[in-house]
């Protein structure tokens, strides 16, 4: 099985400072990740295939205007969300659905706009709420492992795992999600 798990810090950071190996090694590590939230976001397997292929570009590209080393993942999530939004805006309403889809375009944008609600919470958590969450809830790993791999004990990574959801959740209920009679 791949390993799913961020890049170290380090990779990172010579990336920043422009090695090219370590770009390349970032681009290819990134890509399972930035793939699968993709896929989480964007309306079709097409887009989510092209936002994740647009956000390594701009990783490839920008990866030294990135300020922390530690906010790879957050910046990422943000791109991708941003392109799969964009997507979104500009389906033409011929546009078939994907076959799976039994509601409208307007349901499936509404959607994808609430996860983006979701991602813009996720990447306002702290950075050690956000590793937890990310470990946990996005990429799958078990408390155990998501523990070891942060230094944490598992009581620990619960108790970081349960704020990081809270505070999602009280994010999301202080920003109100756009409803279909919601029109500027």
């Amino acid at each position: 099985m791949a390993d799913t798990t961020w890049p170290a810090e380090q990779l990172v950071a010579d990336a920043q400072r422009g090695d090219v190996a370590s770009i390349t090694a970032l681009v290819e590590g990134s890509h399972p990740n930035v793939r699968r939230f993709a896929r989480s976001l964007c309306a079709t397997p097409e887009d989510a295939e092209d936002a994740a292929q647009e956000a390594l570009i701009i990783l490839y590209r920008k990866i030294g205007t990135l300020r922390a080393s530690g906010a790879l993942a957050s910046w990422m999530f943000r791109i991708v969300r941003n392109e799969c939004l964009r997507r979104a805006r500009t389906m033409r309403p011929h546009a078939p659905l994907p076959d799976t889809a039994v509601s409208s375009a307007e349901d499936v944008v509404l959607e994808r706009i609430e996860a983006g609600r979701v991602a813009a919470a996720v990447a306002a958590l702290p950075a050690e709420q956000r590793r937890v969450l990310i470990m946990r809830d996005i990429q799958g790993h078990s408390g155990r492992t998501t523990a070891q791999e942060l230094g944490l004990t598992t009581a620990a990574m619960k108790s970081r795992l349960h704020r990081a959801r809270a505070s999602v959740q009280q994010s999301l209920r202080a920003t109100p999600s756009p409803t279909t009679g919601d029109t500027p």
